[in-house]
């Protein structure tokens, strides 16, 4: 393997790699987008490269970095240039090939680069806000949108509204059209409402609130793509070999892709992108493509990493090998959440997708690590799959057992057993592991004071504030949820 480093140097040095690279280099910032997470890079960051590659929309990105200031070196040191290595099936046909994108303009961290960010709302032709601040990141906080820079996203993007707001004197013209990412239903509206609610509380123009209202386009969007984290080490020197240089923003995806998006006629003429790949959709209403890939992909995701990575297993690779953890994960989808998603789903349509989302679990190029889907786990529990619960409950009597399996495995999973600083740390046959979640250190008082696991799951069951709903009303269900931690603490 070569020593040299992915960068438009190396593209100079060797123009067989991307011919046109020094084009594509040069056009114009038409987005800016918050967060540097795999996931959009994956995604939306592709189509945009997608189309630049076929002369369709012709601009880069401005990537906002929201925490911290780590993370941004290797972006400087490749100028934001990066391999997206793209490998599954197909339609019958294997794939295996790396594209080399060059959407991304540069990448700024918000705690140090504020006002040239702001500065970014006074270019014309950035029209265009993505986000993905995961799902706990559209929140409404007391922020304060004058701070450099505010505290929370929503309060960010106020700022950066306001300021664009005042650049243009409210022009109708000047309006954004912001697509959120995160996986929460009606992402859209809801970060609609909060930034609404910001301009209410701290901006002194009446007339900003109206030209938020009236001229930006705020489109709630699905993403579906697998994209793991940073690769394993065995990965990246396979593919670094072939390729003959250094990435260390590498990301490796399935081929799989589908961003819908929710919107008219101006959002599609704004998203010009959308024309360069079928994976992109526009349409007024994508409930239907939110709540099979939500309830069936993320849903199956949430209640099997738990289950799957307290039996040994790291990666859904190895969990769909395994012949008891294939069998629940399939079972689990396809008996029991398929026939509960709270939408009015035809029961084919759904079987069908389900066993798309099978197949993607075992593309057997990809290691999507289990505890990287643990990542804010009680918050994706209640999003994804407490809806599917009470519905299945409105239309039945009988306990979703195997549900009740995978949610006493994530409440076995939620124990702390050590805290360190402001991190806390499960046990799995005396390995540690992270428990990167915003509710570890309530999990860790529920343990603490629980005098069994039975009496943990029952209080933790019953608490309205954390699920919206007492699940200890449902038939049976904490009865079996008790009956699946008694057994599983058996084999642990």
């Amino acid at each position: 393997m070569s020593s040299q480093r992915l960068s438009p140097d190396l593209l100079d040095q060797q123009p067989g790699i991307l011919p046109n690279h020094n084009t594509l280099l040069a056009l114009p910032e038409k987005i800016i987008q918050f967060g540097t997470g795999v996931l959009l890079r994956g995604l939306p960051d592709y189509f945009v490269n997608k189309a630049n590659q076929q002369g369709q929309f012709n601009g880069r990105i401005v990537v906002v970095k929201s925490t911290g200031n780590g993370g941004t070196d290797a972006f400087a040191e490749q100028k934001n240039i990066f391999s997206h290595s793209i490998r599954g099936i197909e339609n019958g046909r294997q794939i295996d090939e790396t594209v080399i994108n060059t959407a991304i303009s540069r990448t700024l961290s918000a705690n140090t680069h504020w006002a040239e960010i702001l500065k970014c709302a006074h270019d014309p032709e950035i029209r265009i806000v993505i986000s993905n601040t995961t799902e706990v990141g559209i929140q409404l906080t007391d922020d304060d949108i004058f701070a450099s820079p505010p505290a929370s996203f929503p309060g960010k993007l106020t700022a950066y509204l306001y300021e664009r707001f005042k650049t243009f004197g409210g022009s109708p013209e000047s309006g954004m059209v912001i697509v959120p990412t995160e996986l929460i239903v009606g992402n859209g509206p809801k970060l609609r409402a909060i930034v609404l609610e910001q301009a209410r509380r701290h901006a002194p123009e009446d007339a900003f609130l109206k030209w938020l209202e009236e001229n930006n386009h705020f489109c709630s969007s699905l993403v579906d793509r697998i994209v793991p984290g940073k690769p394993d080490a065995d990965t990246i020197a396979e593919i670094s070999a072939r390729q003959g240089f250094k990435d260390d923003l590498m990301i490796v995806s399935e081929v799989y892709r589908l961003w819908a998006i929710e919107g008219d006629s101006h959002v599609r003429s704004v998203l010009t992108f959308a024309e360069a790949d079928n994976g992109v959709i526009i349409e007024p209403n994508i409930d239907l493509f939110r709540e099979l890939k939500l309830r069936l992909l993320n849903g199956t995701h949430t209640l099997a990493s738990g289950l799957c990575f307290l039996q040994g297993l790291n990666t859904v690779r190895e969990s769909m090998e395994n012949a008891e953890t294939a069998a629940f994960i399939a079972d689990v989808m396809l008996k029991e959440l398929a026939h509960a998603i709270p939408y009015a789903v035809d029961e084919s349509r759904a079987q069908e997708f389900g066993n798309q989302v099978l197949d993607r679990f075992r593309n057997p190029f990809i290691r999507h690590q289990l505890i990287d889907i643990t990542v804010q786990y009680t918050a994706k529990m209640k999003m994804r799959n407490i809806p599917t619960l009470l519905n299945h409950y409105k239309n039945s009597d009988t306990v979703p057992v195997l549900f009740a399996k995978g949610f006493a495995a994530f409440l076995l999973f939620m124990k702390p057993v050590l805290h360190r600083e402001n991190s806390f740390f499960g046990d799995r046959n005396g390995e540690m592991y992270p428990i990167r979640c915003d509710s570890a250190a309530y999990f860790d008082e529920k343990w603490k004071n629980a005098s069994s696991p039975l009496d943990l799951a029952q209080e933790v069951l019953s608490d309205v504030s954390l699920w919206d709903a007492d699940l200890t009303l449902l038939p049976g269900f904490a009865d079996t949820v008790k009956e699946h931690m008694t057994e599983q603490l058996i084999v642990k």
